[in-house]
Order: C-alpha cells, then sequence, then structure tokens
C-alpha cells in the first residue's frame, strides 16, 4: 500500500503540470486579458469585465490605445508580466507554484495565498456541512427504499428522488429563495453572507443560531443536488448484497433482520458508496459551491474564482484551479484509502502489477 500511495502522490505532479498547461493555453488564446482591461477602464469602455463589456473588450487595446502614450501601454504590460513572452510567463509560473506562491492578483492588492486562505471557510464549511446531510439522509434512505423494495413507500421517494436528480441546485436555490426568503408571503431566512451584521454582538449561543440560520438555504439546495445519486447507489448496493448467499445463511441462523443489515450487509454494501464519495465530495465541494456561492453572496472560493475569470484576474484563476485540482486528487486518493480499510481484502499494490 505504501508503495501504492507514494505512485499516486508522484502522479498528482504530471497532472497539476497538464491541467495548468492547458488552462494556460486557453486564456492565451481568450480575448479581453487584464492589459485590455486596463486600457478600458482607462478610456472609459466598459471594462472591469462586466458581462455586458465583453464585446467592448475584445477589441478593446486596439482601440483605446489610440489615445494613450505607448510608455503607459508598456507600463501596464510590464505590471501585468505581458511584458514577457508567453513560455517565459509559463515558466515563472510554474517555478512559483512548485514552492506554493501563487502570485498577486492583478485587481484585488492582496496576495492569491492570502485571499485561498480568506475565503476557504466558507467554501469549507458550506461543503463540510452539505456532505454531512447528504449521508446521514441518503444512507439510511437508501437501506430502508432496499429493505422495502417494491413497497409505496419506496415509489414514492423514488419520485421524489428523481425530481431532486432533475432539479439542479442552483435552480433549487432559486426556487428556495422564492418560497422562504421573501419571495413570497414568507421571509424566514437571509440570502446573504453567511453571518448577520451584528454577529460580534451576539451571545456565543447566538453566534451558533445565526452561523446555521444563514446555512439553511445554501446547504438545503446543495443536499437536494447531491442526494439523489448517493441514495440510490446505496440501494442498489444494498439489493445486490441481500441477495447473497451469506445473507441467507445468516437469516437461517436466526439472527436479527438489524443484525444482518448493520453487523453484514452494510459493511460490504459501502464500499460501492465510499467509492462514490471522491466524486461527491468534489461536486459538492466546488462544482456545487460555486453558483451557490454566487446565489446567496457568500464570499467564498467558489464566488472569487468566478468572479477572477469574468475579470481576467489570471493568478487568482490560476491559484484557484490549482487548489481545486489538488484537493481533488487527494480526496480521490483517500477514498481509495478508506475503501481499503473497509475491504483489507483490496491490494492496490497487487493490482497494479
Amino acid at each position: 500500500m505504501t508503495a501504492y500511495i507514494l505512485r499516486r502522490l508522484l502522479l498528482i505532479i504530471p497532472t497539476l503540470l497538464a491541467i495548468l498547461l492547458v488552462n494556460f493555453a486557453i486564456v492565451q488564446a481568450a480575448p479581453g486579458g487584464p492589459v485590455e482591461q486596463a486600457v478600458a477602464r482607462l478610456q472609459g469602455i466598459g471594462g472591469g469585465g462586466a458581462p455586458g463589456a465583453k464585446t467592448e473588450t475584445v477589441h478593446a487595446e486596439s482601440r483605446a490605445t489610440r489615445g494613450l502614450d505607448p510608455k503607459l501601454i508598456e507600463e501596464i504590460k510590464r505590471q501585468y508580466g505581458f511584458d514577457k513572452t508567453a513560455p517565459e510567463r509559463l515558466w515563472l509560473m510554474l517555478g512559483q507554484y512548485a514552492r506554493f506562491d501563487f502570485g498577486s492578483s492583478f485587481f484585488r492588492g492582496a496576495k492569491v495565498t492570502d485571499l485561498i486562505l480568506e475565503k476557504l471557510p466558507v467554501t469549507l464549511s458550506l461543503g463540510f456541512w452539505a456532505t454531512l446531510i447528504t449521508y446521514l439522509v441518503s444512507i439510511p434512505l437508501g437501506i430502508r427504499k432496499a429493505v422495502r423494495h417494491g413497497s409505496r413507500f419506496d415509489a414514492w421517494s423514488s419520485a421524489l428522488i428523481v425530481i431532486g436528480y432533475a432539479l439542479p441546485s442552483f435552480l433549487f436555490a432559486l426556487l428556495l429563495i422564492v418560497l422562504f426568503a421573501g419571495g413570497t408571503s414568507l421571509n424566514w431566512f437571509p440570502v446573504r453572507g453567511l453571518i448577520s451584521e451584528n454577529f460580534d454582538q451576539l451571545s456565543l449561543l447566538g453566534k451558533v443560531a445565526d452561523y446555521f440560520w444563514h446555512l439553511v438555504l445554501p446547504v438545503g439546495a446543495l443536499v437536494i443536488g447531491g442526494f439523489a445519486t448517493l441514495t440510490l447507489l446505496t440501494k442498489n448496493a444494498f439489493l445486490e448484497e441481500i441477495s447473497r448467499q451469506y445473507v441467507v445463511t445468516a437469516r437461517a441462523k436466526g439472527l436479527s433482520e438489524r443484525r444482518v443489515l448493520y453487523g453484514h450487509v452494510l459493511r460490504n454494501a459501502m464500499l460501492l458508496v465510499v467509492a462514490g464519495i471522491p466524486q461527491a465530495l468534489i461536486t459538492v465541494f466546488f462544482a456545487g459551491s460555486l453558483l451557490i456561492e454566487v446565489i446567496f453572496s457568500l464570499d467564498g472560493l467558489g464566488r472569487m474564482s468566478y468572479e477572477a475569470a469574468v475579470s481576467r484576474d489570471y493568478p487568482v484563476v490560476f491559484g484557484t484551479l490549482f487548489i481545486f485540482t489538488l484537493a481533488g486528487l487527494l480526496i480521490r486518493l483517500i477514498g481509495d484509502l478508506c475503501y481499503t480499510a473497509l475491504d483489507p481484502r483490496i491490494d492496490f499494490d497487487t493490482r497494479a502489477h
């Protein structure tokens, strides 16, 4: 297992390198870079990366530079590092990233590392509670559906699961806002931020209550998008195990149904569930949180990476991409380790040969 872990850790390096190279090439081909954005702002041409200004910024440099001093243009290029060729910029970036130095933001006036550390708690908070609730709901529900397969409970719960699977988390978030955040007569939950403005003045119990009060809608939106797949995965895994001979033998020995399910079936059935944990975590923590953070004005990594992409803040874009990719690869490795912990018969070292 040690050799397998080392191989996987070493494989992370070329994987990160390939992803950075591909995205660097795409960024070089995209119009409206930071230099064009800065020049457009100096000329008052809808810069800043707003969606409505994309058409203007595509040719901003060629038009805006006509009235500007060439020395000023060169200074702007030097400020953003575009006085160097693309290979030189790539080499410098890779050297910095090898030291976990992501440079400084073009427009936020801070180091990318500091920005990531500042925004990370919000994203981790959303992802942790969404993942925890998803598993607390999905696994018992999947087991119950397997035990009562074909019943009315299985039928109507499957209908709800299909709706949850078909409904994107961001669309469900908008629905929750309309229903419970002032869109109708109900105005129960806030729709902005993770804490209230008077958070520092609250008691300890009040701070905890305020924190979870703000989490209800965004976490609920993330859970609805993730529980359907996990529930069906748990149900199918249990149905497959329940039909095996060892379960029939355990029941013939007079063991209670609860002991059969949770003492024998659960461990084997959870192998498939554990195999799906990495993808679930990646989806909830990164893919799902981006739109949710934007919708609920949560100052996390997802929202920051979105705003950086719109404004062409390349250091922030590549820094968050690096962190997301690295976290995803490490989560997949942890999933494999959990897999072997549940079933010691699985030996990745043997399979590698």
